[in-house]
C-alpha cells in the first residue's frame, strides 16, 4: 500500500491514515500506519538501517484522516508540546443518526479500560480519569442523518465516539458505543493545523471524508 502524502520535508511528513488501520503496532499484528510510513520513507530515500519517525498523536483504528509525523527528535518534541498545550488544531466530521442542538460543547471525565479497550464517562475526580473537551456544530441534515463539524480540544482515546454516545447521539457505524450499523465508522479527521517545528509558520492540511454512504448524502465543504 502506498500512503497518501499531503506534505513532506526534512522535519515532518503529513499523510492520510486509512480507516481500519492502527496508528501504531498493536496486539492484532496488522499493518499499522507508523510502520507503513517508515517503509515509505525507507524506500523513497533509500535509507539504510532503521528509519526514525516520531508518532506525536493518534487516530482511533476505525477512524481515518490527516496525521502528522516527526522526522527528527527535535520536531517530535516541538509537535508533542503543541499537542499537549492544544495549539495544534484538530477538526473532524462525524455523522450521527440522532439530532443534537445546532451547536454545543462537551466536557467530561473519561476513563479507559485497557482490558476491554473501551472508554466511558465517569464522575469528576474518579482516579485515573482524564478531562475531555470538544465543541461542535451540526452543519447538515439529510434523510435522518446529521453531519457534525467537531473541534477537538483534547485527544483522549475514543473521545469523540464516547462523548457523542453519552450525549445520546452515537456515531453511525460505531457499534461499540451504540451507533447504528454501517460498513465503516463515520468519523474523519479532515483538518490539522500546527506551527512548523523549525520554520515556526502556521500550516494547515485538509482531506475530505470518503465517498461511501452516508457521507455521500452531504455536500461537504472543507473550511
Amino acid at each position: 500500500m502506498i500512503p497518501e502524502i499531503l506534505y513532506e520535508d526534512n522535519h515532518i511528513i503529513v499523510a492520510v491514515k486509512p480507516q481500519n488501520m492502527p496508528s501504531q503496532a498493536d496486539a492484532s499484528h496488522d499493518m499499522d500506519f507508523l510502520t507503513l510510513m517508515k517503509q515509505y520513507i525507507k524506500k523513497k530515500y533509500d535509507k539504510p538501517g532503521a528509519v526514525y519517525l516520531g508518532l506525536v498523536h493518534r487516530l482511533d483504528r476505525p477512524a481515518g484522516g490527516v496525521m502528522v509525523f516527526a522526522r527528527t527528535s527535535k520536531a517530535a518534541a516541538r509537535l508533542s508540546a503543541q499537542i499537549k498545550d492544544h495549539s495544534c488544531a484538530k477538526r473532524y466530521y462525524a455523522i450521527t443518526a440522532r439530532k443534537l442542538p445546532p451547536e454545543g460543547a462537551f466536557s467530561d471525565a473519561l476513563l479507559k479500560d485497557s482490558r476491554t479497550n473501551r472508554t466511558r464517562v465517569v464522575p469528576r475526580g474518579t482516579p485515573r480519569a482524564k478531562q475531555a473537551e470538544l465543541s461542535y456544530r451540526m452543519v447538515q441534515e439529510k434523510d435522518s442523518y446529521f453531519l457534525a463539524d467537531i473541534f477537538l480540544k483534547t485527544g483522549r482515546p475514543h473521545q469523540i465516539r464516547v462523548q457523542f454516545s453519552h450525549a445520546g447521539a452515537p456515531l453511525v457505524g460505531d457499534i461499540k458505543y451504540g451507533g447504528v450499523e454501517n460498513s465503516k465508522l463515520c468519523l474523519w479527521a479532515y483538518s490539522l493545523s500546527f506551527l512548523h517545528p523549525t520554520k515556526k509558520e502556521r500550516m494547515a492540511f485538509t482531506c475530505p471524508p470518503p465517498g461511501y454512504f452516508p457521507w455521500n448524502l452531504f455536500e461537504i465543504h472543507i473550511p
